[in-house]
């Protein structure tokens, strides 16, 4: 939820800081007083557009924070993850940062990030209703999954996903079988020929590396025989490397006893050195026959390089990629002798999976119409207390073609509204407005507290050109909503100030020949007397504070 709202800067707002809390918090002040401040500065740290009016005047910027609580699971985490930023705390703090001159910056617990990330983590922490269009439910995009959030078994979404990614994934392979399968009937006597001109040379892997090598220490044959001969000139004979090591073992082993342990180490150290002189000797040697054995000529081994690259250059692959082409048309020419077995097999596993898929689909389709039928009355309940009662709502499924088929299913769903008898169903945002949009989005949100992604909601005019009952309807249903989100409400109703769990009051304040808006929580008594001047305007009286000490004292449940 919300925790809290720093403003620097906004319109009449020089500084402002308010902490917030869960259930109902209602806004209240005179008009004009800059509650629709509030909420513009909310909309800025929450990704709505900014505009440079936005920005007090004489102020070179404004800024906005706002904390929210987040949980483990919260899907604002796996944006972040995915955008590469660190969100591994209990809360998440939220920064907008708008010059004068209309740039402006944001920031996720201080990491910079793009006003488009900032507006998606946003829509997942909270729903304004009121004021910025297509949010939350009234963006058609979100109706399917609040649906199937409302009535629709997990489960069920989670087989449908998994049984249309293995339909695609076989409908690939069978694709991509079939278009080689066609290829390779029309290339079919350039595979037989080239396949044979394969096999006729066989190529091997690592084969050019290992000539390449041979033919090296063929051109350089002769000056390797002549450096080897040399190389066991000085280890062996009497004037040899490995002589002169013997000896001056012997001379040191003669006159051990009388060094006290002097020459010990020495003597180990020549021993070893002789050691190793022998051993370079039958290296030395085992090379020198290798030489002498007969091998390729180096006129076949160039013959062998020429042909292997001639071959790799013909079918524009490097010469250690023969051996893999050579497979690959093999591979072709075998799918073309079983008569496509291969791509009929596939084929058939990518109709099986799509039936699998169809009747995944058809189950979670089901499931919808069943929870639209549900949901459909629920929200025509909730319409008459709230002064909607000739209006209708229905939840539109609408089947898809199968090219528009998708991992959520086969049909498209949106919710619809006729506001009186005789009118067509048509969209949320375009059939309804102002206030009566509001009290729509109420009955909404009343039904589908439990099921809500978003814990902070956001009404404004909510109460426009209502009272009495309907207030009251009104104000009992943000209460019942309170209980399971948090509500931030700015109203002009007594009767819904009177449900708040926490007030503020907005009002306007003059310093220094400035007007500034000002807010400050309310205490039981401060609320009582704020609600009295809600119902009898700027002269309070007696009975305007006993009707306000009425109405909280039946708002408490």
């Amino acid at each position: 939820m919300l925790l809290g709202l720093t403003i620097r800067d906004v319109v009449l707002i020089d500084r402002l800081d308010l902490a917030f809390h869960g259930g109902l918090c209602v806004l209240t002040g005179e008009t004009g007083a800059g509650k629709s401040i509030l909420l513009d500065a909310l909309g800025l740290a929450v990704g709505v557009r900014a505009e440079s009016g936005l920005v007090r005047h004489a102020a070179e910027q404004a800024v906005v924070t706002a904390e929210f609580s987040l949980g483990p699971r919260h899907p604002a985490r796996r944006l972040l993850a995915d955008a590469g930023l660190d969100a591994t705390g209990d809360t998440l703090v939220l920064r907008r940062v708008v010059a004068a001159d209309g740039r402006s910056r944001a920031f996720i617990d201080d990491q910079p990030a793009s006003v488009g990330l900032l507006k998606q983590v946003g829509e997942t922490l909270v729903e304004i209703q009121g004021q910025f269009e297509q949010q939350g439910l009234l963006d058609p995009a979100t109706h399917r999954e609040a649906l199937d959030a409302y009535g629709v078994e997990a489960a069920r979404n989670v087989a449908l996903s998994a049984a249309w990614r293995q339909w695609r994934e076989r409908a690939s392979a069978r694709d991509a079988a079939a278009s080689a399968l066609a290829k390779a009937r029309a290339d079919e006597d350039y595979l037989r020929h080239a396949v044979a001109e394969l096999d006729a040379l066989d190529p091997v892997p690592g084969e050019e590396a290992r000539l390449a090598e041979e033919r090296t220490l063929r051109m350089n044959r002769e000056k390797l025989g002549e450096a080897l001969e040399s190389a066991l000139g000085e280890l062996r004979g009497e004037r040899g490397g490995e002589h002169a090591l013997h000896s001056a073992q012997r001379q040191l082993e003669r006159l051990k006893d009388k060094a006290g342990g002097r020459l010990d180490a020495a003597i180990a150290a020549l021993d070893r050195a002789a050691l190793e002189a022998r051993e370079a000797v039958t290296q030395i040697e085992t090379a020198s026959r290798g030489l002498d054995r007969d091998g390729a000529s180096l006129d076949k081994i160039e013959e062998r390089l020429f042909a292997l690259k001639a071959l790799a250059r013909k079918h524009n692959v490097a010469v250690a990629g023969l051996p893999a082409l050579r497979a690959e048309m093999t591979a072709r020419i075998a799918a073309l002798d079983d008569g496509g077995a291969a791509a009929l097999r596939l084929a058939r596993q990518a109709e099986e999976a799509r039936r699998e898929y169809v009747a995944a689909a058809e189950r979670v389709g089901k499931e919808r119409r069943a929870a639209a039928k549900k949901l459909d009355a629920a929200v025509m309940k909730e319409f008459a207390p709230l002064k909607l009662e000739k209006a209708r709502f229905a939840t539109v499924l609408t089947a898809l073609e199968e090219s528009e088929w998708g991992p959520s299913g086969a049909e498209r769903v949106h919710f619809e509204v006729a506001t009186n008898p005789g009118t067509l169903l048509g969209p949320l945002a375009r059939i309804a407005s102002g206030g009566e949009l509001s009290r729509f989005m109420l009955a909404l949100k009343v039904v589908m507290a439990r099921t809500s992604p978003v814990p902070t909601l956001v009404f404004d005019e909510v109460d426009s050109g209502i009272g009495g009952a309907v207030a009251a309807a009104v104000g009992e249903r943000l209460h019942r909503l309170g209980k399971e989100l948090q509500v931030l409400v700015v109203t002009h109703s007594p009767q819904v100030a009177a449900r708040g769990a926490h007030h503020w009051r907005v009002a306007k304040q003059q310093a220094q020949a400035r007007t500034l808006t000002k807010v400050e929580e309310l205490s039981a008594e401060e609320r009582c007397e704020e609600i009295a001047r809600m119902l009898s305007g700027s002269a309070v009286t007696a009975e305007a504070r006993a009707a306000a000490a009425s109405l909280m004292a039946g708002a408490r449940p």
